[in-house]
């Protein structure tokens, strides 16, 4: 009966190699401030550039009809809304990636 495996020496090397693959797992690196300045940068700029955009379509458009302050209005707050929904959808994205890494933790 010398051909049965010992089954203590069997549970100890499940274990040691349950040990082994758990240390060899790569670590889930959390968000840094590096990432959370990026991410606030990066809202910040989404909200600018909306800004710009409708405030230079505004003002090209009134110089082009000659009513200066009519178009440069609209076109400014449509950019403003254009950019705080784009700064939404970039909250609504790192809250998924969020939830989504943290049930992954779990």
């Amino acid at each position: 009966m010398a051909d049965e495996p010992d089954p203590d020496r069997l549970r100890q090397l499940e274990e040691r190699i349950a040990a082994v693959q758990k240390a060899r797992q790569p670590k889930r690196a959390g968000r840094n401030k590096y990432d959370t300045s990026s991410l606030a940068w990066r809202m910040v700029l989404e909200l600018v550039v909306g800004m710009a955009l409708g405030c230079f379509i505004g003002y090209g458009l009134d110089v082009l009809f000659g009513t200066l302050p009519v178009f440069l209005v609209i076109f400014a707050l449509l950019g403003f809304a254009a950019g705080i929904r784009t700064m939404m959808r970039s909250a609504e994205e790192v809250k998924r990636d969020h939830e989504r890494s943290n049930g992954e933790a779990e």
